[in-house]
């Protein structure tokens, strides 16, 4: 007699890719792109300080990209070159005097470079991208003067080498700026400080 027929096999389950987007982990390039919209809606006037502040310090909190999506829902997106300034920007005088100053967004990570020349940046009106931010400094045989905002608490990781280096800010006050100074110094000069001087900054006496 022929064998009865066999019950069918269940095939083994089969997993289920994760659903896009939702509850992946966030990178540092997705919080640098919320923290590009932010500033660029606080440059704009759709954000106040402190709403800016508060966004900005849940963006760089989020953990997934879950987390970063109600933080700029009500905004309008930026061009990607927005983007990328908000995570690294590079300013630099080569046999050159240079002055950036007023109102503008720096990166996250910012490189400053005076070579034979001057190099002047004015923080105390920018949009920063983030609690901390990085200064990478270059001074070859040139002069580069930091104005940092009032308050803003500044580590001062420079190396030296036949050069004058005066970097000062306070170390105090929950909550502000934290203005993170690398890089190298050498037969030059550079001042980071919170105080207006005759600098030549925009807007100064």
């Amino acid at each position: 007699m022929p064998d009865p027929p066999r019950a069918p096999v269940p095939a083994p389950p089969v997993s289920t890719p994760h659903p896009p987007g939702r509850a992946l982990r966030a990178s540092d390039a997705d919080r640098d792109r919320v923290a590009a919209v932010l500033s660029e809606a606080f440059a704009t006037g759709r954000l106040t300080s402190l709403e800016h502040a508060d966004r900005l310090e849940a963006a760089y909190a989020a953990v997934t990209l879950d987390d970063l999506i109600p933080i700029t829902q009500d905004l309008p997106d930026v061009t990607t070159s927005a983007t990328v300034t908000a995570g690294r920007q590079e300013v630099g005088a080569l046999f050159s005097k240079v002055v950036r100053g007023g109102r503008w967004l720096a990166g996250r990570h910012t490189r400053l470079s005076a070579t034979f020349g001057a190099l002047i940046v004015d923080l105390s009106e920018a949009v920063l991208p983030g609690r901390e931010i990085t200064l990478e400094v270059g001074a070859h045989f040139g002069k580069l003067i930091i104005r940092v905002p009032e308050g803003a608490h500044v580590i001062d990781e420079v190396s030296g080498m036949f050069a004058k280096r005066h970097v000062s800010g306070s170390r105090d006050g929950e909550g502000t700026p934290v203005i993170r100074v690398v890089g190298r110094v050498a037969f030059g000069k550079i001042v980071v400080s919170r105080e207006r001087t005759d600098w030549n900054l925009p807007g100064g006496p």
